[in-house]
């Protein structure tokens, strides 16, 4: 399960260095081979590939009337593999589609990571906050 927040600069290629504490799970989870691709909430996802490939499958035999999101998740998938210094790079049609220009936030969700413009992500939590918690949430408690 991977959790919290990472800020990173992009390099001028579009290469992200992975963080630390997430590097060595990752080379020994799934030999540094990750999956990027959009998600419809302006960030990208990133998965180590074994779970990638298991939603993959599942995204595969969605009906027809989800075809467009079919389009989403899995036409702008793109395998990146993390280098020897632990960078991936990150394809610039992606880096578009997800806003991203030098500073961007990594968080840890799970068994994937969301990456994030970090002023998006900032202005996105403050809109959730001030939104007000979520009937959804209303029995939540630590």
């Amino acid at each position: 399960m991977f959790q919290g927040t990472s800020a990173i600069n992009l390099d001028a290629k579009g290469r992200m260095s992975i963080p630390a504490k997430h590097r060595d799970v990752l080379a020994i989870q799934c030999e540094g081979r990750l999956t990027l691709t959009k998600d419809p909430s302006g960030c990208l996802l990133l998965f180590p590939r074994p779970v990638w490939e298991q939603h993959r499958e599942k995204i595969a035999a969605w009906p027809i009337q989800a075809r467009a999101w079919q389009r989403i998740y899995l036409g702008s998938a793109s395998d990146v593999d993390m280098d020897s210094a632990g960078r991936i790079l990150i394809p610039g049609e992606l880096r578009a589609a997800a806003g991203l220009q030098k500073d961007v936030m990594m968080l840890g969700m799970g068994a994937k990571f969301e990456i994030w413009d970090a002023a998006k992500l900032a202005q996105d939590e403050q809109a959730a906050i001030a939104g007000g918690m979520p009937d959804a949430l209303a029995n939540f408690t630590f």
